[in-house]
């Protein structure tokens, strides 16, 4: 069993290709109860999943993201923050509802609680043989379309997406960090890590020129800020406000 457990960490990878086939029910009930017991903070279960079947809404969700394993997989997952539910029962209850989603520790419990869920349900996901991808651009292309077209209350916001299906290709294992750069013993070692950095970021750019499939120039450091300049741009806390969450402190 540990060495199952180890395969499937030390295996992992983003899965954009997809067969035609159907995920069997067995699978999809195995990741629902990976789901369900995820940890979450306070047992609150601040999360909530809407999973995407209908062809029809991947296809209108693929227009808005731009991303091509959103159509083709067989099961689209959206992880979201959500204070809703609860805020229901407190009202039936006649309980005031406390403003903790409009503060930042409120809002980043919501967001915790739903990204632990959905790698819960993409570990679930992988050890039924299937394969799976994390799209976050679902948060960010257009939040007000996406909260329209899946009918999100006030209280609930996108985190993440989960795209499943049987896999049609296995890419090679990205490199990563070394566990010197990513685990600190006790305290955070600020050391020198500047020629440990420049060595990862050649063997991701060897990496990317190398690879099977496409094949790019890009390193690992540029490639990055070039992403943060593009979600610079992104106005997550006007979403964030749109959907009932006004940060406060």
């Amino acid at each position: 069993m540990q060495a199952e457990i180890k395969r499937l960490f030390e295996t992992r990878t983003s899965v954009r290709r997809y067969e035609y086939d159907a995920i069997p029910d067995e699978a999809m009930e195995t990741i629902y109860a990976a789901i369900r017991n995820s940890p979450t903070s306070y047992n609150g279960q601040q999360f909530t999943v809407i999973d995407i079947a209908d062809q029809e809404v991947k296809l209108k969700l693929y227009e808005i993201t731009g991303q091509k394993q959103v159509k083709t997989c067989n099961r689209f997952l959206v992880f979201c923050a959500d204070f809703h539910r609860i805020g229901v029962l407190a009202k039936a209850k006649g309980i005031e509802m406390p403003e903790f989603y409009n503060t930042l520790d409120g809002f980043t419990v919501g967001v915790i609680d739903a990204a632990i869920t959905m790698q819960s349900a993409a570990i679930a996901a992988q050890a039924c043989g299937l394969g799976c991808c994390c799209v976050g651009y679902v948060r960010t292309a257009n939040p007000a379309a996406v909260a329209e077209l899946l009918g999100l209350p006030k209280g609930v916001f996108v985190v993440c997406g989960l795209a499943i299906g049987v896999p049609r290709e296995q890419p090679d294992v990205k490199p990563k960090l070394s566990k010197e750069l990513l685990i600190h013993q006790s305290r955070y070692t600020d050391k020198d890590m500047t020629q440990a950095l420049v060595e990862y970021d050649n063997e991701v750019t060897h990496y990317n020129a190398t690879r099977a499939g496409s094949k790019s120039d890009n390193d690992w450091c540029d490639h990055i800020l070039d992403y943060y300049r593009e979600a610079m741009n992104f106005e997550m806390l006007a979403a964030a406000r749109a959907q009932g969450f006004d940060i406060k402190k």
